[in-house]
């Protein structure tokens, strides 16, 4: 089931990018697609066959160093490439037909990291501050290391986000959740005075990505043109695209900013505004459609978890589905000029080879649990 809706989401994906790169005359963008959803189903099928606790119990500290060294390789002379993007989030190897990025990779490394920690910490205590300071030194060396070595503040939050769903899941007392929210909370107010006591600092191009979209939301007439034409411009065309299919959509290959080469139409719309394609071409019932596709293999996840053999196993699957329900959030939420744009990709909708075969690879660790799950007649002494 988790494969066929895999698959189902992804074959809707295929069709948006066809749509979103027919204007470029080429077909490099959907054979690369192509050959990526090959290899990701390859892949799934490999990782569904792997015992990924016995894995991680014998390779952590393996994997740790990987974390590490993988990503900071964008930092190698002649292999870093930032795509024009301004964050070196890719490598590049001399040869190979698509570029990598390490983020998108050891987001599913540092998942079986975090699982494996947090279930031998359960042993002295989950909620003892040694142990949640330790998981949390962890997430946030790792969130330091992104926003740092790559420079990728999106991919940042969901690996955040992945520890807040892993921690939650591993019982941490809620006392420690309302404490990180307080400190989150004291951190942004002390952000916010900076910038009022500092304004040239609101003329940081990344402090204004954030500030646009808080005029936007709050209808501030002096920022205008910046909302719409300048650093706003990419998700007004976004919205625009989405507000202009209706119900039903344009069509296929019919969408005005979709099929359009001027510099008015939808930017990044392959990647980071697919979700607007799927809007303008297939209108409110295709994104319906979309997200219930999505919203599936999340649901899949969950129930994975709920079965599964032991609290190792249950944490990694939750932690693919935080994951899995994060970069929906923040994509769709960029496309309604909700959320800045900081370059997360739909998962199996957006094209991008590293970040399909990494989503398969995801779900195939669901599948190898799944399989090693509990008999239902032993699922109620699943804590003995």
């Amino acid at each position: 089931m988790l494969l066929g809706l895999c698959l189902a989401a992804n074959g809707f994906g295929l069709v948006l990018v066809f749509s979103a790169t027919r204007y470029m005359n080429s077909n490099r963008s959907i054979i690369i697609q192509s050959v990526c959803l090959l290899l990701g189903v390859l892949v799934y099928i490999a990782m569904s066959s792997v015992d990924i606790e016995l894995f991680t119990e014998r390779s952590w500290k393996f994997l740790l160093a990987f974390n590490i060294l993988f990503n900071l390789l964008v930092r190698v002379p002649g292999l870093g490439t930032d795509r024009d993007s301004g964050n070196l989030n890719w490598i590049q190897i001399p040869g190979f037909p698509v570029d990598i990025q390490p983020a998108e990779v050891v987001k599913l490394t540092f998942t079986f990291l975090l699982a494996y920690q947090c279930a031998r910490l359960q042993e002295r205590g989950i909620s003892r501050p040694s142990s949640v300071f330790s998981i949390a030194g962890h997430t946030l060396f790792m969130v330091g290391l992104i926003t740092a070595a790559p420079g990728d503040f999106g991919m940042s939050l969901i690996y955040f986000f992945i520890f807040v769903v892993v921690a939650w899941t591993a019982g941490i007392k809620k006392r420690w959740f309302v404490l990180a929210f307080f400190l989150i909370a004291v951190l942004i107010t002390g952000v916010v005075v900076l910038l009022i006591l500092r304004p040239e600092l609101q003329e940081i191009y990344f402090v204004r990505r954030f500030l646009v979209v808080f005029d936007h939301l709050t209808g501030n007439p002096d920022t205008l043109y910046e909302q719409t034409q300048e650093i706003g411009m990419q998700q007004t065309r976004s919205i625009l695209a989405i507000g202009s299919g209706g119900l039903t959509g344009l069509g296929f290959l019919n969408g005005i900013q979709t099929q359009s080469s001027s510099t008015w139409a939808l930017n990044a719309r392959s990647t980071d505004e697919i979700f607007a394609v799927c809007g303008e071409e297939f209108g409110l019932i295709g994104c319906v459609v979309l997200l219930a596709l999505l919203g599936g293999i999340i649901l899949r996840c969950i129930w994975v978890a709920r079965r599964a053999c032991s609290l190792q196993s249950a944490l990694l699957v939750m932690g693919v589905a935080g994951m899995l329900l994060a970069q929906v959030c923040i994509n769709v939420a960029m496309c309604l000029y909700i959320f800045p744009v900081v370059g997360i990709t739909l998962p199996f909708i957006s094209y991008g080879g590293t970040s399909l075969i990494t989503m398969y690879a995801a779900v195939g660790v669901v599948s190898s649990v799944k399989m090693r799950s509990l008999p239902s007649w032993l699922r109620d002494r699943s804590n003995l």
